[in-house]
């Protein structure tokens, strides 16, 4: 039997749910719902609005209407859309008692695609009786696969306030494909693809694919949950990005009564190594300031897939490093080099470039112009949005 979809915009009418920064839960719940009422027509899988207007619903005919389109069948799933508040960052799934994390998890993972993290996905009880869900949409919609996903934080220091204004399209797809993909329909998509997707085309093949976008096939089939190399044309399939791996620097922290000369002595630095990690002009201290005391050259690890052709090198070479060096980092016993191998590549610090960020820069324009990904940069320079100011000094790889 196919399962049906109950898409639920959470609040609406003389509820208007949290509200801040320019986001009225609401709306914007309205907006992703109607947004998934459409992709799902457009999937062939069957699905209904608890309400398509600026309506009330209270807490006990918002149930009641959700299960009056398909009824109270486990081959129902019910998805109550929200946005949160509290001052935290990030998405959050919660599914009832009475199922399995199978589905939560799987709109987790796609949530996470579209560069918004996930906080946790979870169950909650009532407090007065522990064996019933906390939230009644939940609660008093028997038997249905019920689940309500908050996309984000109206009121966060984080990246969410952005990620709900200009990607909700993208947070809703997610949630589309994943609830597509679980019940077993062919999930295509004709609209806009961001960076980390690729749409298949005709001809394409799971190789050419992978070499296309710098990943082997297992790891193109493990981020896609493929269990054959058969595509369809339109399919849309997530491209797990090759991250670096920034070497731990140590940090010391001034207290009181320290000078450039004790704190070098400590970590067996001169005074001048001292300065010159740390850009000082000069010897004076305060307390609480951090120091770098790591003498060690920051590395970076990125990664390279042999093609054919490949000699390590001409591969050294490419990336200005040592052979015997390449062949070290990856315990390579032989000048021998296999089509699709992936190697371990260091990269010094010294070797990065700066860029100054103008007005109308994204991360994502600046990764594409260079060549990188918004995660590699994000990195490099220890961002925890993808949020910039104009004059900011990034590190690019080179």
């Amino acid at each position: 039997m196919a399962k049906k979809v109950v898409i639920d915009a959470g609040h609406g009418g003389s509820d208007p749910g949290t509200s801040g920064n320019g986001i009225v839960e609401k709306d914007y719940t309205l907006k992703i719902s109607e947004y998934m009422k459409k992709r799902f027509d457009e999937l062939g899988i069957e699905s209904s609005l608890t309400r398509d207007s600026d309506v009330s619903l209270d807490a006990t005919a918002r149930p009641k209407r959700a299960q009056s389109f398909y009824g109270t069948g486990n081959d129902v799933i019910l998805v109550s859309n929200h946005i949160n508040a509290g001052g935290g960052d990030g998405a959050e799934i919660i599914y009832a008692l009475r199922n399995s994390d199978n589905l939560s998890r799987r709109i987790a993972s796609e949530i996470e695609k579209t560069g918004q993290n996930v906080r946790k996905y979870y169950q909650r009880r009532l407090p007065s009786n522990p064996a019933k869900d906390y939230y009644y949409i939940l609660r008093d919609t028997p038997n249905n696969e019920s689940i309500i996903v908050e996309y984000g934080f109206v009121d966060s220091t984080g990246d969410d306030v952005s990620q709900l204004k200009n990607n909700w399209e993208e947070l809703a797809e997610a949630v589309v494909k994943a609830i597509a993909e679980y019940i077993g329909v062919d999930y295509t998509f004709e609209g806009n693809v961001n960076e980390n997707y690729y749409k298949v085309k005709s001809g394409d093949t799971l190789w050419n694919i992978a070499r296309l976008n710098g990943v082997t096939v297992n790891e193109l089939k493990a981020a896609n949950n493929l269990t054959s190399n058969s595509l369809s044309i339109g399919q849309l399939l997530y491209i797990p990005k090759k991250e670096t791996e920034i070497v731990e620097t140590k940090i010391y922290t001034v207290k009181s009564g320290d000078t450039l000369y004790g704190i070098a002595n400590k970590y067996n630095l001169t005074v001048d190594e001292l300065k010159k990690l740390n850009n000082l002009t000069s010897n004076s201290l305060s307390i609480g300031q951090k120091l770098n005391v790591s003498k060690e050259e920051q590395e970076t690890e990125t990664t390279y897939t042999v093609v054919k052709g490949d000699t390590l090198y001409g591969i050294a070479n490419k990336f200005g490093i040592n052979v015997n060096n390449l062949k070290d980092i990856n315990n390579l016993t032989s000048n021998t080099l296999s089509i699709g191998q992936v190697l371990k590549i260091p990269v010094s610090t010294e070797d990065k470039l700066t860029y100054t960020v103008k007005k109308g820069d994204t991360l994502y324009s600046i990764a594409r112009t260079y060549n990188t990904d918004v995660n590699t940069i994000k990195k490099l320079n220890n961002l925890t949005s993808n949020s910039l100011s104009i004059g900011q000094t990034l590190i690019l790889p080179n």
